[in-house]
Protein backbone atom coordinates (compact mmCIF):
# COMPACT_ATOMS: atom_id res chain seq x y z
CA UNK A 1 0.00 0.00 0.00
CA UNK A 2 1.54 3.06 -0.83
CA UNK A 3 0.43 7.27 -0.79
CA UNK A 4 1.36 9.18 -3.46
CA UNK A 5 0.16 11.85 -6.33
CA UNK A 6 1.96 10.03 -9.01
CA UNK A 7 2.07 6.69 -8.69
CA UNK A 8 4.93 5.62 -11.09
CA UNK A 9 7.75 4.05 -9.75
CA UNK A 10 10.36 7.12 -10.81
CA UNK A 11 8.50 9.38 -8.59
CA UNK A 12 9.86 10.68 -5.62
CA UNK A 13 6.94 11.67 -3.92
CA UNK A 14 5.42 8.70 -2.97
CA UNK A 15 5.40 6.85 0.24
CA UNK A 16 5.23 3.14 0.72
CA UNK A 17 3.40 2.55 3.94
CA UNK A 18 4.58 -1.16 4.04
CA UNK A 19 7.66 -1.76 1.67
CA UNK A 20 10.94 -3.56 2.24
CA UNK A 21 14.47 -2.41 1.40
CA UNK A 22 16.83 -4.88 -0.58
CA UNK A 23 19.38 -6.57 1.69
CA UNK A 24 22.03 -8.08 -1.06
CA UNK A 25 25.13 -7.02 0.52
CA UNK A 26 26.78 -8.11 3.82
CA UNK A 27 29.26 -5.13 5.91
CA UNK A 28 32.59 -5.36 4.52
CA UNK A 29 36.01 -4.64 7.13
CA UNK A 30 35.65 -1.14 8.50
CA UNK A 31 38.39 1.62 7.84
CA UNK A 32 39.35 4.57 9.45
CA UNK A 33 41.40 7.35 8.53
CA UNK A 34 41.94 11.17 9.23
CA UNK A 35 40.78 13.54 6.62
CA UNK A 36 43.09 17.41 6.72
CA UNK A 37 40.48 20.40 6.34
CA UNK A 38 41.77 23.79 4.99
CA UNK A 39 42.86 25.04 8.25
CA UNK A 40 44.80 21.98 9.47
CA UNK A 41 42.21 20.73 11.75
CA UNK A 42 42.26 16.66 11.18
CA UNK A 43 38.65 14.91 10.91
CA UNK A 44 37.92 11.47 11.72
CA UNK A 45 35.77 9.24 8.93
CA UNK A 46 34.71 5.62 9.55
CA UNK A 47 34.68 4.74 6.07
CA UNK A 48 32.08 0.71 4.86
CA UNK A 49 31.76 -1.08 1.87
CA UNK A 50 30.15 -3.91 0.83
CA UNK A 51 31.95 -7.31 1.56
CA UNK A 52 33.54 -8.71 -1.62
CA UNK A 53 34.76 -4.89 -2.78
CA UNK A 54 37.87 -4.49 -4.30
CA UNK A 55 39.78 -1.10 -3.51
CA UNK A 56 38.47 0.12 -7.20
CA UNK A 57 34.89 -0.98 -6.88
CA UNK A 58 32.57 1.94 -7.28
CA UNK A 59 29.49 2.77 -5.22
CA UNK A 60 27.41 5.56 -4.21
CA UNK A 61 28.19 6.79 -1.07
CA UNK A 62 26.25 7.37 2.32
CA UNK A 63 27.69 10.48 4.37
CA UNK A 64 26.56 11.31 7.71
CA UNK A 65 28.75 13.45 10.07
CA UNK A 66 27.87 13.09 13.55
CA UNK A 67 28.28 14.95 16.77
CA UNK A 68 27.70 11.60 18.80
CA UNK A 69 30.48 9.92 17.91
CA UNK A 70 30.93 7.66 14.70
CA UNK A 71 31.92 4.68 16.45
CA UNK A 72 32.63 2.71 19.76
CA UNK A 73 36.27 1.48 20.37
CA UNK A 74 36.43 -1.85 19.86
CA UNK A 75 33.44 -2.71 17.86
CA UNK A 76 34.06 -3.54 14.37
CA UNK A 77 31.28 -1.40 12.27
CA UNK A 78 28.52 1.32 13.27
CA UNK A 79 24.55 1.52 13.73
CA UNK A 80 24.75 3.65 10.00
CA UNK A 81 26.50 1.37 8.31
CA UNK A 82 25.29 -1.86 9.23
CA UNK A 83 21.62 -0.49 8.35
CA UNK A 84 22.85 0.98 4.69
CA UNK A 85 26.21 -0.91 3.49
CA UNK A 86 23.39 -4.33 2.98
CA UNK A 87 21.10 -2.14 0.63
CA UNK A 88 24.69 -1.55 -1.67
CA UNK A 89 25.79 1.67 -0.63
CA UNK A 90 28.99 3.08 0.69
CA UNK A 91 28.58 4.28 3.99
CA UNK A 92 30.91 7.58 4.90
CA UNK A 93 30.47 8.14 8.81
CA UNK A 94 32.41 11.01 9.91
CA UNK A 95 32.95 12.89 13.86
CA UNK A 96 32.30 16.50 13.57
CA UNK A 97 34.40 19.16 14.07
CA UNK A 98 35.43 19.27 17.12
CA UNK A 99 33.78 16.01 18.60
CA UNK A 100 34.68 12.33 18.70
CA UNK A 101 37.66 11.46 17.44
CA UNK A 102 37.66 14.88 15.70
CA UNK A 103 40.48 17.61 16.32
CA UNK A 104 39.26 21.22 16.66
CA UNK A 105 36.57 22.16 18.81
CA UNK A 106 32.96 22.25 19.05
CA UNK A 107 31.19 25.55 20.43
CA UNK A 108 27.72 25.29 19.24
CA UNK A 109 25.99 23.70 17.15
CA UNK A 110 26.92 24.07 13.21
CA UNK A 111 29.46 26.74 13.88
CA UNK A 112 30.36 27.81 9.81
CA UNK A 113 33.89 25.82 10.13
CA UNK A 114 32.08 22.96 11.08
CA UNK A 115 29.76 23.30 7.98
CA UNK A 116 32.52 24.20 5.51
CA UNK A 117 33.89 21.07 6.37
CA UNK A 118 31.13 19.40 4.56
CA UNK A 119 32.05 20.54 1.34
CA UNK A 120 35.71 19.12 1.61
CA UNK A 121 34.53 15.76 2.98
CA UNK A 122 32.44 16.05 -0.29
CA UNK A 123 35.38 16.40 -2.44
CA UNK A 124 37.30 13.50 -0.52
CA UNK A 125 34.77 11.54 -1.36
CA UNK A 126 34.91 11.68 -4.99
CA UNK A 127 38.39 11.56 -4.95
CA UNK A 128 38.29 8.19 -3.87
CA UNK A 129 38.57 4.90 -6.30
CA UNK A 130 35.76 3.33 -4.63
CA UNK A 131 33.05 6.37 -5.19
CA UNK A 132 31.06 7.04 -7.74
CA UNK A 133 31.78 10.68 -7.44
CA UNK A 134 27.69 10.87 -6.43
CA UNK A 135 26.64 11.42 -2.52
CA UNK A 136 23.63 11.64 -0.03
CA UNK A 137 23.38 13.46 3.13
CA UNK A 138 22.05 11.10 5.82
CA UNK A 139 20.57 11.00 9.15
CA UNK A 140 18.72 11.14 12.42
CA UNK A 141 18.37 14.33 14.67
CA UNK A 142 21.40 15.92 14.96
CA UNK A 143 22.93 14.02 12.12
CA UNK A 144 19.72 15.16 10.10
CA UNK A 145 20.70 18.99 10.54
CA UNK A 146 23.56 18.33 8.92
CA UNK A 147 22.85 16.46 6.09
CA UNK A 148 20.27 20.09 5.93
CA UNK A 149 23.84 22.12 5.65
CA UNK A 150 25.00 20.10 3.20
CA UNK A 151 22.65 20.83 0.75
CA UNK A 152 23.47 24.38 1.97
CA UNK A 153 27.18 24.09 0.63
CA UNK A 154 25.46 23.39 -2.97
CA UNK A 155 27.96 20.57 -3.83
CA UNK A 156 27.76 19.16 -7.23
CA UNK A 157 28.32 15.82 -5.53
CA UNK A 158 25.75 15.84 -2.97
CA UNK A 159 22.43 14.22 -5.06
CA UNK A 160 20.13 14.69 -2.20
CA UNK A 161 19.20 14.31 1.38
CA UNK A 162 16.98 12.54 3.71
CA UNK A 163 17.12 14.91 7.23
CA UNK A 164 14.90 12.63 9.53
CA UNK A 165 13.97 14.30 12.70
CA UNK A 166 15.67 17.16 12.51
CA UNK A 167 15.03 20.76 14.34
CA UNK A 168 14.67 23.37 11.68
CA UNK A 169 14.89 26.11 13.68
CA UNK A 170 16.91 24.97 17.22
CA UNK A 171 15.53 28.20 18.95
CA UNK A 172 11.49 27.45 17.66
CA UNK A 173 11.64 24.30 18.02
CA UNK A 174 13.35 22.35 20.82
CA UNK A 175 15.70 24.87 23.28
CA UNK A 176 12.92 27.94 23.37
CA UNK A 177 10.05 26.91 22.42
CA UNK A 178 7.14 29.74 22.49
CA UNK A 179 10.59 31.72 23.71
CA UNK A 180 10.45 29.36 26.99
CA UNK A 181 13.78 28.15 27.92
CA UNK A 182 13.33 24.23 27.81
CA UNK A 183 15.58 23.49 30.62
CA UNK A 184 15.22 19.50 30.42
CA UNK A 185 16.73 19.56 26.82
CA UNK A 186 19.22 22.27 27.31
CA UNK A 187 20.58 20.91 30.99
CA UNK A 188 20.18 17.04 29.94
CA UNK A 189 21.42 17.33 26.32
CA UNK A 190 24.24 20.31 27.02
CA UNK A 191 25.92 17.81 29.92
CA UNK A 192 25.87 14.88 27.31
CA UNK A 193 27.75 16.36 25.28
CA UNK A 194 30.46 17.60 27.30
CA UNK A 195 30.45 13.84 28.53
CA UNK A 196 30.91 12.96 24.70
CA UNK A 197 33.43 15.02 24.38
CA UNK A 198 35.48 13.83 27.72
CA UNK A 199 35.05 10.52 25.54
CA UNK A 200 32.72 9.46 28.17
CA UNK A 201 29.13 7.75 27.33
CA UNK A 202 26.65 6.01 29.37
CA UNK A 203 24.85 3.06 27.93
CA UNK A 204 21.58 2.26 28.19
CA UNK A 205 22.55 -0.52 31.05
CA UNK A 206 24.07 2.03 33.13
CA UNK A 207 27.83 0.53 32.10
CA UNK A 208 30.63 3.45 30.64
CA UNK A 209 31.60 2.84 26.92
CA UNK A 210 34.86 1.72 26.17
CA UNK A 211 35.24 5.11 24.10
CA UNK A 212 35.11 6.48 20.70
CA UNK A 213 36.77 4.77 18.06
CA UNK A 214 40.74 6.04 17.68
CA UNK A 215 41.58 6.26 14.04
CA UNK A 216 44.65 4.18 12.66
CA UNK A 217 48.44 2.67 14.10
CA UNK A 218 48.59 6.07 16.08
CA UNK A 219 45.02 6.59 17.12
CA UNK A 220 45.38 6.48 21.26
CA UNK A 221 47.91 9.29 21.01
CA UNK A 222 46.33 10.84 17.93
CA UNK A 223 42.93 10.65 20.32
CA UNK A 224 44.46 11.71 23.60
CA UNK A 225 45.71 14.82 21.37
CA UNK A 226 41.94 15.49 20.48
CA UNK A 227 40.19 15.54 23.41
CA UNK A 228 42.63 17.80 24.55
CA UNK A 229 41.25 20.24 21.83
CA UNK A 230 37.68 19.44 22.74
CA UNK A 231 38.41 19.87 26.87
CA UNK A 232 39.04 23.76 25.77
CA UNK A 233 35.73 24.61 24.10
CA UNK A 234 33.20 26.30 26.64
CA UNK A 235 29.85 23.85 27.54
CA UNK A 236 27.36 25.12 24.84
CA UNK A 237 24.93 25.68 28.55
CA UNK A 238 26.90 28.57 29.22
CA UNK A 239 25.40 30.21 26.09
CA UNK A 240 22.49 28.88 26.59
CA UNK A 241 21.83 30.64 30.02
CA UNK A 242 22.75 33.75 28.22
CA UNK A 243 19.53 33.72 25.60
CA UNK A 244 16.69 35.01 25.91
CA UNK A 245 15.99 36.45 21.81
CA UNK A 246 16.59 34.70 19.08
CA UNK A 247 19.57 37.16 18.49
CA UNK A 248 20.98 37.59 21.86
CA UNK A 249 25.04 36.95 21.39
CA UNK A 250 26.40 34.35 24.01
CA UNK A 251 30.48 35.90 24.89
CA UNK A 252 30.79 32.42 24.85
CA UNK A 253 29.99 31.70 21.16
CA UNK A 254 32.19 34.13 19.99
CA UNK A 255 29.07 36.67 19.52
CA UNK A 256 27.24 34.07 17.22
CA UNK A 257 23.63 34.27 17.75
CA UNK A 258 20.84 31.11 17.26
CA UNK A 259 19.83 32.32 14.05
CA UNK A 260 23.20 31.53 12.32
CA UNK A 261 22.71 28.46 13.26
CA UNK A 262 19.21 27.96 12.26
CA UNK A 263 18.33 25.51 8.93
CA UNK A 264 15.22 27.92 8.36
CA UNK A 265 17.61 30.81 8.09
CA UNK A 266 19.50 29.58 5.36
CA UNK A 267 16.28 28.22 3.34
CA UNK A 268 16.88 30.18 0.45
CA UNK A 269 20.39 28.84 -0.12
CA UNK A 270 19.25 25.51 0.39
CA UNK A 271 16.48 26.17 -2.33
CA UNK A 272 19.04 26.91 -5.05
CA UNK A 273 21.17 23.89 -4.64
CA UNK A 274 17.60 22.18 -5.53
CA UNK A 275 18.97 19.41 -3.67
CA UNK A 276 15.78 17.06 -3.81
CA UNK A 277 15.06 16.56 0.08
CA UNK A 278 13.14 13.89 1.81
CA UNK A 279 12.03 15.28 5.35
CA UNK A 280 10.50 13.22 8.09
CA UNK A 281 9.14 14.48 11.40
CA UNK A 282 6.70 13.34 14.49
CA UNK A 283 3.62 15.13 15.37
CA UNK A 284 4.84 14.56 18.74
CA UNK A 285 8.67 14.74 18.55
CA UNK A 286 9.36 18.58 19.81
CA UNK A 287 8.60 21.06 17.32
CA UNK A 288 10.10 18.68 14.26
CA UNK A 289 6.57 18.94 12.91
CA UNK A 290 6.01 22.23 13.46
CA UNK A 291 9.59 22.68 11.62
CA UNK A 292 8.98 20.72 8.63
CA UNK A 293 5.81 22.91 7.84
CA UNK A 294 8.08 25.51 7.44
CA UNK A 295 10.40 23.72 5.56
CA UNK A 296 7.92 22.47 3.13
CA UNK A 297 6.66 26.00 2.62
CA UNK A 298 9.91 28.00 2.77
CA UNK A 299 12.18 26.00 0.55
CA UNK A 300 10.94 25.24 -3.23
CA UNK A 301 13.79 22.46 -4.12
CA UNK A 302 11.72 19.02 -4.77
CA UNK A 303 10.51 18.05 -1.41
CA UNK A 304 9.34 14.63 -0.36
CA UNK A 305 8.28 15.70 3.26
CA UNK A 306 6.19 12.92 5.70
CA UNK A 307 4.33 13.90 9.18
CA UNK A 308 3.58 10.59 11.16
CA UNK A 309 2.36 9.87 14.64
CA UNK A 310 6.09 8.94 15.99
CA UNK A 311 8.73 10.11 18.99
CA UNK A 312 11.67 11.54 17.68
CA UNK A 313 13.40 8.68 15.60
CA UNK A 314 10.14 7.59 14.45
CA UNK A 315 10.51 3.74 16.16
CA UNK A 316 7.41 4.02 18.20
CA UNK A 317 4.05 5.44 17.28
CA UNK A 318 1.52 7.08 19.47
CA UNK A 319 -1.86 7.40 18.52
CA UNK A 320 -4.07 7.99 21.64
CA UNK A 321 -7.66 7.75 20.12
CA UNK A 322 -6.58 4.38 18.37
CA UNK A 323 -6.64 0.76 20.51
CA UNK A 324 -2.75 1.01 21.77
CA UNK A 325 -2.53 -2.38 20.43
CA UNK A 326 -2.73 -2.17 16.69
CA UNK A 327 0.17 -1.46 14.34
CA UNK A 328 1.23 1.85 13.18
CA UNK A 329 2.28 1.60 9.24
CA UNK A 330 4.96 2.66 8.37
CA UNK A 331 7.00 0.69 10.56
CA UNK A 332 10.34 2.02 11.33
CA UNK A 333 11.58 -1.09 8.84
CA UNK A 334 9.10 0.56 6.05
CA UNK A 335 10.05 3.53 6.45
CA UNK A 336 13.65 2.54 5.96
CA UNK A 337 12.94 1.04 2.48
CA UNK A 338 11.80 4.74 1.71
CA UNK A 339 14.75 6.03 2.52
CA UNK A 340 16.83 3.77 0.09
CA UNK A 341 14.46 3.93 -2.47
CA UNK A 342 14.42 7.87 -2.46
CA UNK A 343 18.14 7.51 -2.41
CA UNK A 344 18.40 5.46 -5.76
CA UNK A 345 16.51 7.76 -7.03
CA UNK A 346 18.58 10.79 -6.42
CA UNK A 347 21.55 8.46 -7.40
CA UNK A 348 20.09 7.67 -11.01
CA UNK A 349 19.10 11.15 -11.57
CA UNK A 350 15.41 10.99 -11.35
CA UNK A 351 15.25 13.05 -8.56
CA UNK A 352 16.75 15.71 -9.81
CA UNK A 353 14.40 15.86 -13.01
CA UNK A 354 11.37 16.37 -10.77
CA UNK A 355 9.84 19.42 -9.44
CA UNK A 356 7.24 20.45 -7.04
CA UNK A 357 6.71 19.22 -3.17
CA UNK A 358 3.91 16.74 -1.27
CA UNK A 359 3.39 16.59 2.26
CA UNK A 360 1.90 12.95 3.49
CA UNK A 361 0.58 13.59 6.73
CA UNK A 362 -1.51 11.25 9.60
CA UNK A 363 -4.49 11.76 10.77
CA UNK A 364 -5.10 10.29 14.55
CA UNK A 365 -8.04 8.43 15.36
CA UNK A 366 -9.07 8.20 11.57
CA UNK A 367 -5.94 6.06 11.46
CA UNK A 368 -5.41 7.61 7.67
CA UNK A 369 -2.58 9.24 5.56
CA UNK A 370 -3.10 11.69 3.34
CA UNK A 371 -1.30 13.71 0.90
CA UNK A 372 -1.50 17.71 -0.36
CA UNK A 373 0.88 19.39 -2.71
CA UNK A 374 0.00 22.72 -0.34
CA UNK A 375 -0.59 23.72 3.47
CA UNK A 376 -2.60 24.58 5.81
CA UNK A 377 -5.21 22.27 4.09
CA UNK A 378 -8.79 24.04 3.74
CA UNK A 379 -10.53 24.36 6.99
CA UNK A 380 -13.26 26.26 8.57
CA UNK A 381 -12.11 28.06 11.69
CA UNK A 382 -13.98 27.20 14.35
CA UNK A 383 -14.29 29.34 17.57
CA UNK A 384 -14.36 27.55 21.41
CA UNK A 385 -14.45 30.31 24.50
CA UNK A 386 -13.39 29.45 27.76
CA UNK A 387 -16.78 30.49 29.80
CA UNK A 388 -17.95 29.99 33.16
CA UNK A 389 -18.15 26.81 35.14
CA UNK A 390 -14.97 25.58 33.48
CA UNK A 391 -16.86 25.04 29.95
CA UNK A 392 -15.55 25.19 26.65
CA UNK A 393 -18.38 26.60 24.66
CA UNK A 394 -19.06 28.22 21.16
CA UNK A 395 -20.92 30.82 22.90
CA UNK A 396 -18.75 33.64 24.92
CA UNK A 397 -20.78 33.49 28.00
CA UNK A 398 -21.13 36.66 30.41
CA UNK A 399 -17.71 38.68 31.56
CA UNK A 400 -15.26 37.85 34.19
CA UNK A 401 -12.59 35.89 34.89
CA UNK A 402 -10.59 33.08 36.45
CA UNK A 403 -7.70 32.77 38.47
CA UNK A 404 -4.80 30.94 38.20
CA UNK A 405 -2.02 30.89 40.91
CA UNK A 406 1.10 29.75 39.11
CA UNK A 407 3.30 26.79 41.48
CA UNK A 408 6.43 26.30 40.15
CA UNK A 409 6.70 23.13 41.38
CA UNK A 410 4.22 21.66 38.83
CA UNK A 411 5.32 19.20 36.46
CA UNK A 412 4.20 16.94 33.62
CA UNK A 413 4.82 13.55 32.07
CA UNK A 414 7.98 12.80 31.47
CA UNK A 415 7.18 10.54 28.55
CA UNK A 416 5.85 13.79 26.55
CA UNK A 417 7.38 15.15 23.11
CA UNK A 418 10.32 17.40 24.73
CA UNK A 419 11.52 13.83 26.71
CA UNK A 420 11.84 11.91 23.26
CA UNK A 421 14.20 14.62 22.47
CA UNK A 422 17.06 13.29 24.55
CA UNK A 423 16.77 9.55 23.99
CA UNK A 424 13.96 8.83 21.47
CA UNK A 425 11.78 7.60 24.38
CA UNK A 426 8.22 6.37 23.76
CA UNK A 427 5.74 9.19 23.90
CA UNK A 428 2.66 8.42 26.47
CA UNK A 429 0.76 11.56 27.68
CA UNK A 430 -1.58 9.19 30.11
CA UNK A 431 -5.12 10.67 31.42
CA UNK A 432 -4.40 14.51 31.57
CA UNK A 433 -7.06 14.70 34.34
CA UNK A 434 -3.91 14.03 36.74
CA UNK A 435 -2.83 17.36 36.28
CA UNK A 436 -6.26 18.91 36.80
CA UNK A 437 -5.16 20.39 40.64
CA UNK A 438 -2.54 23.19 39.07
CA UNK A 439 -4.27 24.10 35.74
CA UNK A 440 -7.12 25.83 34.64
CA UNK A 441 -9.50 23.07 32.20
CA UNK A 442 -12.58 23.92 29.76
CA UNK A 443 -14.42 20.79 28.53
CA UNK A 444 -17.06 21.05 26.16
CA UNK A 445 -20.31 19.10 25.28
CA UNK A 446 -19.87 15.44 23.94
CA UNK A 447 -19.42 16.35 20.03
CA UNK A 448 -22.73 14.90 18.29
CA UNK A 449 -20.58 14.21 15.13
CA UNK A 450 -17.05 13.07 14.27
CA UNK A 451 -14.75 16.14 13.90
CA UNK A 452 -11.64 17.11 11.76
CA UNK A 453 -8.87 18.93 13.20
CA UNK A 454 -6.05 19.06 10.74
CA UNK A 455 -3.81 22.31 11.23
CA UNK A 456 -2.41 24.88 13.29
CA UNK A 457 -4.96 25.71 16.47
CA UNK A 458 -4.70 29.29 17.30
CA UNK A 459 -5.06 30.64 20.90
CA UNK A 460 -6.07 33.77 21.89
CA UNK A 461 -5.74 35.07 25.77
CA UNK A 462 -6.75 38.08 27.58
CA UNK A 463 -4.54 37.62 31.41
CA UNK A 464 -3.79 40.24 34.07
CA UNK A 465 -0.73 39.38 35.74
CA UNK A 466 1.13 40.43 38.81
CA UNK A 467 3.81 39.80 37.29
CA UNK A 468 6.02 41.61 33.83
CA UNK A 469 6.70 38.11 32.32
CA UNK A 470 5.16 34.65 32.41
CA UNK A 471 5.12 31.17 30.58
CA UNK A 472 1.88 30.71 29.42
CA UNK A 473 0.62 26.92 28.08
CA UNK A 474 -1.72 25.93 26.49
CA UNK A 475 -2.84 22.16 25.92
CA UNK A 476 -5.61 21.11 23.21
CA UNK A 477 -6.97 17.22 24.42
CA UNK A 478 -10.06 14.81 23.75
CA UNK A 479 -12.27 13.11 26.29
CA UNK A 480 -13.04 10.07 25.68
CA UNK A 481 -17.11 8.89 27.22
CA UNK A 482 -15.38 7.41 29.94
CA UNK A 483 -13.85 10.34 31.01
CA UNK A 484 -10.13 9.67 30.48
CA UNK A 485 -8.21 13.50 29.04
CA UNK A 486 -6.25 12.39 26.11
CA UNK A 487 -3.37 14.76 25.27
CA UNK A 488 -3.62 16.13 21.20
CA UNK A 489 -1.44 19.00 20.86
CA UNK A 490 0.36 22.07 22.97
CA UNK A 491 1.63 25.60 22.17
CA UNK A 492 3.42 27.96 24.75
CA UNK A 493 4.65 31.48 24.91
CA UNK A 494 6.84 33.58 26.90
CA UNK A 495 4.92 36.78 27.91
CA UNK A 496 7.88 39.25 26.83
CA UNK A 497 7.59 37.69 23.31
CA UNK A 498 3.93 38.40 22.87
CA UNK A 499 4.70 40.85 20.02
CA UNK A 500 2.75 39.34 16.66
CA UNK A 501 5.04 39.34 13.72
CA UNK A 502 2.82 40.93 11.69
CA UNK A 503 4.87 40.03 8.53
CA UNK A 504 6.04 37.03 9.33
CA UNK A 505 6.71 34.64 5.86
CA UNK A 506 4.87 32.00 8.03
CA UNK A 507 1.69 33.93 9.10
CA UNK A 508 -0.85 31.91 7.20
CA UNK A 509 -0.21 29.07 9.52
CA UNK A 510 -1.50 31.64 13.03
CA UNK A 511 -0.20 34.57 14.84
CA UNK A 512 3.58 33.74 14.44
CA UNK A 513 7.00 36.11 16.89
CA UNK A 514 10.01 37.31 16.06
CA UNK A 515 11.73 36.23 19.50
CA UNK A 516 14.03 39.59 18.81
CA UNK A 517 15.32 42.13 21.05
CA UNK A 518 13.94 44.86 19.40
CA UNK A 519 10.25 43.33 20.15
CA UNK A 520 9.89 42.35 23.50
CA UNK A 521 6.88 43.67 25.14
CA UNK A 522 7.14 43.15 29.01
CA UNK A 523 3.85 42.91 30.76
CA UNK A 524 2.64 45.66 33.09
CA UNK A 525 1.81 44.25 36.08
CA UNK A 526 -1.96 44.77 37.12
CA UNK A 527 -3.07 45.48 33.19
CA UNK A 528 -4.51 43.84 30.95
CA UNK A 529 -3.02 41.80 27.87
CA UNK A 530 -3.43 39.84 24.98
CA UNK A 531 -1.52 36.81 24.17
CA UNK A 532 -2.12 35.24 20.97
CA UNK A 533 -0.15 32.35 19.22
CA UNK A 534 -0.10 29.36 17.56
CA UNK A 535 0.21 25.84 18.78
CA UNK A 536 2.02 22.73 17.17
CA UNK A 537 -0.02 21.52 14.13
CA UNK A 538 -1.82 18.37 14.37
CA UNK A 539 -4.20 16.61 12.45
CA UNK A 540 -6.89 14.48 14.46
CA UNK A 541 -10.16 13.27 14.11
CA UNK A 542 -12.08 12.95 17.14
CA UNK A 543 -15.38 10.40 17.36
CA UNK A 544 -18.64 11.65 17.93
CA UNK A 545 -19.23 11.15 22.00
CA UNK A 546 -16.06 12.69 22.76
CA UNK A 547 -15.27 16.17 24.15
CA UNK A 548 -12.80 18.75 23.32
CA UNK A 549 -11.05 20.17 26.37
CA UNK A 550 -8.55 23.11 26.68
CA UNK A 551 -5.98 23.49 29.68
CA UNK A 552 -4.32 26.32 30.70
CA UNK A 553 -1.17 26.11 32.51
CA UNK A 554 1.65 28.69 34.15
CA UNK A 555 4.51 26.19 34.63
CA UNK A 556 5.88 23.35 33.94
CA UNK A 557 9.03 22.39 36.01
CA UNK A 558 9.93 18.60 34.27
CA UNK A 559 10.73 20.66 30.95
CA UNK A 560 10.60 24.03 31.27
CA UNK A 561 12.29 27.11 33.30
CA UNK A 562 10.08 29.11 35.65
CA UNK A 563 9.53 32.56 34.31
CA UNK A 564 10.07 34.61 35.85
CA UNK A 565 13.63 32.79 37.44
CA UNK A 566 13.06 34.82 40.95
CA UNK A 567 10.37 36.47 43.01
CA UNK A 568 6.66 35.64 43.68
CA UNK A 569 5.36 33.38 41.12
CA UNK A 570 2.98 35.04 38.72
CA UNK A 571 -0.76 35.31 39.72
CA UNK A 572 -3.31 35.30 36.81
CA UNK A 573 -6.48 36.36 35.88
CA UNK A 574 -8.12 34.74 32.70
CA UNK A 575 -10.45 37.06 31.50
CA UNK A 576 -14.05 35.55 30.00
CA UNK A 577 -16.41 36.86 27.75
CA UNK A 578 -16.91 37.96 24.17
CA UNK A 579 -13.59 39.70 24.81
CA UNK A 580 -11.87 36.81 26.66
CA UNK A 581 -10.30 33.94 25.81
CA UNK A 582 -10.87 31.82 23.21
CA UNK A 583 -9.32 28.90 20.73
CA UNK A 584 -9.90 28.79 17.04
CA UNK A 585 -9.71 24.99 15.62
CA UNK A 586 -8.63 24.64 11.81
CA UNK A 587 -12.02 21.97 11.42
CA UNK A 588 -11.83 19.96 7.81
CA UNK A 589 -15.55 19.51 6.73
CA UNK A 590 -16.78 16.52 5.83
Amino acid sequence: MSISFQETSHSIFGYDLDGAAPKSDKVGPLESTYVTMRDGVRIALDIVRPMGDDANTRRDTILVMTRYWRGTKGESSNQWADLLVPSGFAVVVGDSRGTGASFGQWPYHRARPETLDFSEILDWIVAQPWSTGRVIGYGLSYTANTADWMAERNHPALKGIIPRFADYDSYEDCFFPGGVPNLFVVQTWSANVKELDRNVKILANGQRAPGVRPVGPDGEADLAEALRDHERAVPISEGFQQVTFKDDRPTTWGGVSMIEWSTQEVANRISRSRTPTQNLAGWFDGGTAQGAIRRFLGQSNPMNLIIGPWNHGGDHAYDPLRDPRETIVPTFASQYANDVRFAGLCFNGEAGKQQGKVLHYYTLGEGAWKSTRSWPPAATRQRWYMTSNSRLSSSPGEAGFDQLEVDPAVGDVETSRWGTQIDCRQVDYGDRRQFDAARLAYTGEPLTRDLEVTGHPVVHLNITSTREDGAFLVYLEAVRPDGVSLYLTEGQLRAVHRKVWTDSPFRALGPQHSYLRRDAEPLIPGDAAILTFTLNPISALLPAGHRLRVVLAGSDKTTFATVPADGRPPFLKFHRGQAGCWIDLPVIEA
